[in-house]
């Protein structure tokens, strides 16, 4: 029997659905429109392509979007100064710092300028801080692994017990996940490049998280049948079958993976819709802040 396949695309429709409606109520009742910012730091293509799918996001929510860039060889100062003039802006309740920067920023103390309240990236040293502790909230949550968290109660998992692996160890989502199954009282076990037998440990997990960004790696020998298993990565494949000669893949091997587990996101069409839904709603969450200010 096939899992049920949890549908990011959908979720997030509905959720935006439901951030508009919050939106217009603002603008109605409050006279507040919430908005963000986007720096954007020389012309990587990815970087560029993902700016514009925010703008228009954020346009259909009635959010305010302000874009910002920055030439490659922008300095530490510049991107440290604009990033403190939106800080001090009442209009941008956001303010989002597009990754990667280019290799001469210093992307912590970039991260770290982030005005925390308007950190809705949540990447800000504090609130990933207060994520890692125990008894304490972030701010915001970053939005690629609030997405998944979100993905994982829509689906019904049941995640307080359960035993968790997280494939993967970035700061941008495998660790910061793995502290929100934790903060969600599962047991947690991250893995990486040097875990040994990872068949073996994803095997063990009743929620897998795959964020690891390599091409259909997971295959159904390693999934615990009826596991849930949310699917992190996006990459890019040739195919010489497909009209543009490629196509896009997560880090499972979703045609076998699906006989196994017992519901699965797919790529695309699982997480990627969930993340910039996220940075919307932590955007309105912001704006609102400012009202009881």
């Amino acid at each position: 029997m096939s899992a049920k396949i949890i549908d990011g695309g959908a979720i997030a429709k509905e959720m935006r659905q439901e951030i508009a409606a919050e939106v217009e109520q603002l603008r109605a009742e409050q006279g507040l429109t919430p908005g963000i910012a986007t720096v954007l730091v020389g012309e990587n293509p990815a970087s560029q392509s993902y700016v514009r799918m925010k703008s228009r996001a954020c346009e259909k929510a009635g959010i305010l979007s302000f874009g910002h860039y920055l030439p490659e060889e922008a300095t530490q100062e510049e991107v440290e100064g604009l990033i403190h003039d939106l800080s001090a802006d009442p209009t941008v309740h956001g303010i989002l710092v597009q990754l990667p920067l280019p290799s001469h920023l210093d992307e912590e103390a970039i991260l770290g300028s982030v005005a925390l309240e308007k950190d809705v990236d949540g990447f800000h040293p504090i609130n990933i801080g207060r994520l890692a502790m125990k008894g304490r909230e972030p701010l915001f949550i970053p939005c690629t692994p609030y997405g998944c968290m979100v993905l994982l109660e829509k689906a019904g998992a049941q995640i307080e017990g359960a035993e968790a692996v997280v494939l993967g160890r970035s700061n941008i989502v495998g660790l910061p996940v793995a502290m929100l199954l934790l903060h969600a009282n599962a047991t947690v076990t991250i893995c990486h490049s040097r875990t040994k037998d990872l068949p073996a440990v994803c095997r063990k997990a009743g929620i897998l998280v795959a964020a690891v960004g390599r091409p259909e790696m997971v295959k159904a020998d390693w999934v615990k049948p009826g596991a849930y298993v949310i699917d992190v990565g996006s990459n890019k494949v040739d195919d010489p079958t497909a009209e543009k000669g490629y196509r896009w893949v997560g880090d499972v091997a979703f045609d076998e993976v699906k006989e196994v587990a017992g519901a699965i996101t797919p790529s695309p069409g699982g997480v990627g819709p969930m993340t910039i839904t996220m940075l919307l709603k932590n955007t309105v969450t912001a704006a609102k802040r400012t009202l009881a200010d």
